[in-house]
């Protein structure tokens, strides 16, 4: 009996030695390298391959701590199924609740679900509230969005302006988004005064 139990006490001191990666715990992560995460879309896909280790403490910076880059997350994993049971309303609820925060990425996120009608009917009114916010906070996924609206013939003239002063000054070092909003600088300028067009440049908007 005493030889049974000294074995088992050598075979659980070697386990972590050859199941140590397994056994790994990650770190939860800091909020610049969470917000870095959202912004290249690769939040969720990190989860997974953390093996969906951090749920817990992800739940708690949302729901308790009410970290707007966490809430983000968390809002998106129940929206998806990511690691936790899908939940598409209390996923949409912490999105907002994000986005009430002023995190750029939920209101940019919300108002693209608006126009699109994903999880939600279209609607293109609440889209360009939820897309104006982002892009004054110089997200350029929500200017890029905005301007193909008004482009389509939506939201208001006075709007304009604004929007075509942000995306002429804003700055990108992919080739095919510098292409695409010079295209849309292009139908938007069309849709106003050349002198209006001319103080957007230099920034009187």
């Amino acid at each position: 009996m005493r030889l049974i139990f000294g074995l088992l006490i050598l075979i659980c001191s070697y386990l972590p030695t050859v199941y140590g990666a397994k056994l790994s715990v990650v770190q939860i992560y800091t909020d610049d390298v969470l917000l870095d995460l959202i912004k290249e879309n690769k939040h969720l896909s990190q989860m997974v391959i953390d093996e969906c280790q951090l749920v817990q403490d992800i739940e708690a910076r949302a729901v308790i701590s009410n970290k707007p880059a966490f809430q983000f997350l968390w809002g998106d994993m129940l929206a998806f199924g990511v690691c936790v049971k899908k939940n598409v309303p209390l996923g949409l609820h912490y999105m907002r609740e994000s986005a009430d925060q002023g995190l750029p990425e939920a209101l940019e996120q919300l108002g693209r679900y608006y126009h699109v009608g994903k999880f939600m009917q279209p609607d293109i009114r609440q889209a360009i509230i939820f897309l104006k916010e982002a892009a004054n906070l110089d997200n350029l996924k929500a200017q890029i969005r905005l301007a193909e609206i008004y482009n389509a013939g939506e939201g208001s003239p006075l709007d304009f302006p604004e929007l075509y002063a942000q995306l002429h000054h804003s700055v990108t070092d992919d080739k095919k988004t510098h292409k695409k909003i010079t295209h849309l600088l292009a139908a938007l300028a069309e849709k106003m005064p050349e002198r209006v067009v001319n103080a957007a440049k230099e920034g009187k908007y």
